[in-house]
């Protein structure tokens, strides 16, 4: 019921957030607020600080989702605060067309309509399911004679059962299309039509501070851009970081071209994987299986990551039921291995034709066992195939050379076969083939020369199936081998390993004993749906490994923030791994490379150096597509290279040839220079290794000697997850921006993302923390709302009252929290100060000002409402922007200044602190007293507790000093404290150095709760909470704040005492700055109420309140107010009473008369209870304090707001 209850709320108060948030987005475009230019050189606005922010342009084959949501929103937090910082801020956005994934979808469309026709009917894996079993079913009949034997399921049942995919076509569907509308979407340049408006409105509908102007989409579509990206090759060219020849790339067989991470559907981030083929001779004369080889050679090739270790081989291991295939190579060599090893080498050029397999034969890897062959550089002349079960059929050739001296796999098995007759017998293994022994070819510290025999027995390997051991062994020989390890043997005897590696390599390759072959590092699928290899072919590639471009790229990760370690750290990685990156293609959409237009420009290729295209977009272009100039009038032939150069390099002179007015060319330059470099740049982690590392790198090479126009910071964010899980098309667990604009309000989910998280780690978007996030928004504009229209009444005068004074100081307190979480971009945090706490603050002092007589002070309620409002701005624009309205403020929230905060008083802050925390420990103190009542009375049979409530009565201990034995701990903690540069050390080590204390031992029951109480003081408070005593006096501090105490925690009585004049138990539990309560509790009568609230279209229902004796109508609104936290103040509630209190409350209401046959009790009225407290009755109090007359309400009551 809660639940749905707080549903409905959400739903009605949303609606109000969204009706405003319409009309502010309408006033935001009439007055075009986020459109912004350069000021002129030498104006009085040139000195205003800028601040310019992107977001990696948004792929356009769909609508944008709530993950691309989170990530956007961390630059719009960003422009929203720098803009309140006074600073003219410029977040442009675009859209990027360039690369496969929208050829491919259109390309999926038109093959999905040729198969199932137009309109599709499509066959799901429930339907093929049932055929295949159908199926099953008949052929099982037929050909099953003995009713104990079980048919296997056809393995395309299974396969069947176990998809998930979705049809292009489907997909389309999802989005709200109908079929007329999608069969368009075969033709590419649709989507160029299609999907950029829908997320200009998407955007739109968030509230994003974007200058519309300066969008644009990528590819040869947008003649503009067109020549942007070409002038950026046409440098990269001249500069000698563009080149072409083999290189050995991800790609794609079905596309024909390089396949990098944009191009892909699965397996982004994958790079190809080097290994060392060896060439394992099988020796003459060849059986009978290989007899189609003839005279030519026959090799199986073994793919390794450990040339050195290739002195020790004993033997081949084969996986016995993998299927292998021989095929013949380019020089005339038949090689074995399995299929997909072939294919991979057939793209490396090691085949007759390019891509091409000419298999000779099919094998098993049975068939294979017990060959005698030749291994390279082996001592032993001859070694053998014997069978492994784990080999993988998709990593590697298949084929495994065994190093049993430093691989504890192969010693493992190895020494299996040596001591197990029967396992030979199974595969035909003969003695003499498993004779072979390990032999030391490398000597690793603490391994000694045979480390694998080593590290088998530091693990009890005791067999080959022993895989948890076995990985650990391996772990610790392959780390502490490649490092520390030393040759023993060959031409690098002495050398350590890693230094020896590469050269034995290359030794073995030159002798014709190897071949350098490559693999995917994990399984790669294209855009089309293709299984990619590793190709070596001529292809155009930046060259990203070049160590002079590297440095430079190092230079500026130097002076770029990152706003975390883990992220410079990804950087540093990237920077150590990354080589030549293929960037271009022969298919898809995109740039044509000039001097070489049969090649196109990819996807990370044509998208480094784009925001410095955004500082002159508005002059070139009014449309997205380019297909209608800007306000410079250019003609897209008109922007040459020697145009560009003028705009981006500031010693340029204007082109002869140029026919671009001049004025038109220096305001274009002016805007460059002006904006540029990049302030912040927001997007992703999964980029870092890829797209903000190309960015880094074209910066420099761009403008080399130019540090004033390097990016200067990029953040990374970690992936969004949605109610703790993944988010997932397939698992309904899944948002569009537009759905959940719609689902929470703009504002509403804005809220929620800046809650989500900020770290690298995923963040956590909580539909829970929405929905509270409208209601807390509606209820703040509520409140404003009351507090405006009743401004007159409040306090004016001097704020010399303590909850003034502390209110004013936390206001300005806040301010300054939230100002230094902004700025780190820890957004989270600036939520926590900029608005939780903050509200706390309002919440406690208009609690404090209706337990005094004074109430709140106009000017601090009025402060708060701005400081609110702009505190909140970035994450909550529109509310805050009409409660600004609502303050009668002549502009725009957008144009107002960060609130300057005025002095910060820490022993107000201190007091406020200490007082909310009596607070809180009473509150659970008297918890737990009245469970402990209501048990006892329980278990003694008393009367029931219906009609009854606890009346708590409260004697406050304070202790002006610590007992000595605690003053003797908080000493020698603080010391540990130091010491530990701001950390405790383990309880163990804190207990051993507090006991050495003399007479500790006496106290031994209570030192470590005493000192985890303290530790949590201190993570709480800071090192302060181990002073001896407090700032301020806890007695006068809690003697004028009575009222407030007794109020809030709705107490009778409260005595204040010593602890001195207490027993033993409640001095121990008694220090400076923690008083210890007391309570008493005697029962008092009252009369359970029912109140309903039947306005109509409103989220109010009916709630249980409890009427005591002598309680005033304000009495019992507040208590409603109290359970129904949506109600902004107890003075906006009306009760009603019905004119018949027995017949009253089963008649129904009427939606046009409510309160029809209801009398409202006046707002001076006192309730007393019947003698056998079944109902309440009611007398007004008039002028003159005599009661009225008595009038019966029954137990039945109405409220309306």
């Amino acid at each position: 019921m809660a639940a749905e209850k707080k549903k409905a709320e959400s739903f009605v108060k949303r609606q109000v957030l969204r009706d405003i948030e319409k009309s502010v987005q309408q006033r935001w475009a009439t007055e075009k607020t986020f459109q912004v230019d350069a000021p002129d050189a030498g104006s009085p606005e040139a000195s205003q600080e800028k601040f310019f922010a992107t977001f990696p342009y948004p792929y356009m084959n769909g609508r944008l989702h709530l993950g691309h949501t989170f990530c956007i929103s961390k630059a719009e937090f960003a422009v929203g605060y720098e803009r309140l910082k006074g600073k003219k801020c410029l977040f442009p956005f675009g859209f990027h067309c360039t690369g496969m994934p929208i050829p491919a979808c259109a390309d999926k469309l038109k093959r999905e309509m040729e198969k199932f026709g137009f309109p599709p009917v499509f066959k799901h894996d429930e339907e093929v399911a049932v055929e295949a079993e159908a199926a099953a079913t008949a052929s099982d009949t037929a050909k099953i004679t003995d009713p104990t034997k079980h048919a296997k399921k056809p393995k395309a049942k299974v396969q069947a059962k176990s998809g998930t995919s979705m049809y292009q076509w489907e997909i389309m569907r999802s989005l709200g299309l109908e079929d007329d509308d999608i069969r368009k979407f075969i033709d590419p340049m649709h989507w160029l039509q299609y999907f950029p408006p829908k997320a200009k409105s998407d955007l739109m509908s968030m509230g994003v501070k974007v200058d519309w102007r300066r969008s644009f989409i990528t590819t040869d579509a947008n003649p503009y851009y067109d020549t942007f990206v070409k002038w950026q090759f046409q440098h990269l060219k001249k500069l000698g970081r563009l080149d072409y020849g083999d290189r050995y790339t991800i790609y794609s067989p079905k596309d024909g071209q390089p396949c990098m991470d944009h191009d892909r559907e699965s397996g982004e981030g994958v790079d190809g994987q080097e290994y060392t083929l060896i060439k394992l001779k099988v020796q003459t004369p060849l059986p009978e299986k290989l007899g189609f080889a003839g005279d030519k050679p026959v090799f199986l090739v073994a793919a390794t990551l450990r040339p050195e270790t290739m002195y020790g081989q004993t033997n081949c291991w084969m996986h016995p039921n993998i299927k292998y295939i021989a095929f013949e190579t380019a020089n005339g060599d038949i090689f074995v291995s399995t299929r997909r090893s072939a294919r991979n080498m057939a793209y490396q050029k090691l085949t007759h034709k390019f891509g091409e397999v000419t298999e000779l034969a099919e094998l098993t890897g049975q068939d294979l066992l017990g060959l005698a062959l030749s291994a390279p550089r082996s001592i032993y002349p001859t070694v053998f195939t014997l069978p492994l079960l784990s080999i993988k059929e998709d990593k590697g050739s298949g084929v495994v050379t065994s190093v049993p001296s430093d691989s504890p796999d192969d010693f493992a098995a190895l020494r299996d076969f040596k001591k197990k007759p029967a396992l030979r017998q199974k595969y035909g293994i003969t003695e003499e083939m498993v004779a072979p022994e390990a032999t030391p070819i490398i000597h690793i510290p603490e391994f000694g020369d045979l480390s694998a025999i080593t590290a088998c027995e530091m693990f009890k390997v005791n067999s080959q199936h022993d895989s948890k051991q076995l990985a650990e062994a391996k772990d610790k020989t392959y780390l502490k081998g490649y490092y520390e390890g030393e040759m023993l043997v060959g031409e690098c005897k002495g050398m350590k390993v890693q230094d020896a590696k590469k050269q034995l390599q290359k030794s073995l390759v030159d002798a014709n004993d190897a071949l350098i072959y490559y693999e995917p590092e994990n399984r790669v699928i294209s855009r089309s749906g293709d299984e990619c290899v590793v190709a070596k072919d001529d292809q155009w590639v930046l060259q990203y490994g070049n160590e002079e471009w590297k440095k430079q790229a190092r230079q500026v990760l130097d002076q770029m923030e990152t706003y975390s370690d883990e992220t410079r750290n990804n950087f540093l990685k990237t920077l150590n791994w990354l080589h030549d990156h293929a960037c271009a293609r022969i298919y898809g959409l995109g740039t044509r490379l000039p001097g070489d237009e049969k090649w196109l420009i990819e996807s990370l290729s044509d998208s480094t150096i784009y925001m410095a295209y955004y500082t002159v977009v508005h002059f070139l272009q009014s449309v997205v597509d380019g297909s209608q100039p800007g306000i410079g009038n250019i003609k897209a032939e008109q922007m040459t290279p020697g145009v560009w150069d003028y705009i981006f390099y500031k010693d340029t002179p204007v082109p002869d040839d140029c026919t671009i007015p001049v004025d038109v060319l220096q305001r274009m330059r002016r805007e460059f220079q002006y904006w540029y470099p990049l302030d912040l740049r927001v997007s992703g982690k999964d980029l870092v290794p890829n797209h903000l590392t190309y960015f880094m790198y074209n910066h420099v090479a761009l403008w080399p000697e130019d540090q004033d126009r390097w990016p200067k910071a990029v953040r990374a964010n970690g992936h969004l997850m949605l109610n703790s899980s993944k988010m997932a098309k397939s698992t309904g667990n899944f948002l569009t921006m537009t759905e959940a604009v719609e689902r929470y309000s703009a504002d509403g989910m804005r809220f929620a993302l800046a809650d989500a998280g900020d770290g690298i780690e995923d963040a956590n978007f909580v539909d829970e923390t929405a929905n509270t996030g409208v209601l807390r928004l509606h209820t703040q504009l509520e409140w404003t709302k009351e507090v405006l229209a009743n401004i007159g009444s409040y306090r004016t005068g001097a704020k010399d009252q303590f909850m003034d004074q502390v209110f004013e100081t936390t206001i300005n307190h806040c301010i300054n929290l939230a100002d230094e979480s902004y700025t780190k971009t820890l957004y989270r945090e600036a939520l926590k100060y900029g608005f939780y706490e903050l509200q706390s603050a309002r919440d406690q002092y208009r609690d404090m000002a209706a337990a005094s007589s004074l109430g709140m002070h106009r000017d601090l309620v009025l402060r708060f409402i701005e400081v609110q409002c702009l505190l909140l701005a970035p994450f909550c624009p529109h509310i805050c922007e009409h409660i600004w309205s609502l303050l009668g403020k002549d502009h725009s929230i957008m144009g107002a200044l960060w609130p300057v905060a005025g002095r910060v008083d820490d022993l107000k802050l201190a007091e406020s602190a200490y007082l909310r925390d009596v607070l809180h420990d009473f509150h659970q103190r008297i918890e737990s007293t009245v469970a402990v009542k209501e048990k006892k009375d329980k278990a003694a049979s008393i009367q029931t507790l219906a009609g009854m409530k606890y009346l708590v009565s409260a004697t406050v201990y304070v202790s002006k000093e610590y007992l000595p034995w605690q003053q003797s701990v908080l000493t020698s903690l603080k010391e540990m404290h130091e010491q530990g540069d701001g950390s405790f050390p383990e309880n163990k080590e804190i207990h051993t150095k507090l006991m050495a204390i003399p007479d500790m031992t006496k106290h031994a029951k209570k030192v470590m709760p005493f000192v985890e109480y303290m530790k949590e003081q201190t993570t709480k408070h800071g090192v302060s909470a181990l002073n001896l005593s407090t700032a301020f006096d806890e007695v006068p501090l809690l003697e004028k704040n009575l009222p407030y105490l007794k109020k809030t925690l709705e107490l009778e009585s409260v005595e204040i005492q010593p602890s001195s004049g207490a027993d033993s138990k409640v001095q121990d539990q008694c220090y400076p700055g923690q008083p210890f309560g007391v309570f008493s509790i005697e029962e008092r009568p009252h009369v359970v109420v029912q109140l309903a609230n039947q306005q109509p279209c409103t989220p109010h229902f009916t709630i249980q309140c409890p009427v005591f004796a002598g309680d005033s109508v304000m009495s019992v609104a507040r208590r409603i107010v109290k359970q129904d936290g949506s109600i902004a103040t107890a003075q906006q509630i009306t009760l009603y009473r019905y004119n018949d209190p027995v017949a009253g409350m089963r008649s129904v209401p009427s939606a046009d008369q409510p309160h029809a046959n209801q009398t409202p009790l006046p707002t001076k009225a006192v309730f007393s209870l019947s003698d056998d407290r079944q109902s309440v009755m009611c007398q007004e109090v008039m002028p003159d304090g005599s009661l009225g007359d008595v009038v019966v309400v029954g137990d039945h009551m109405v409220y309306s707001l």
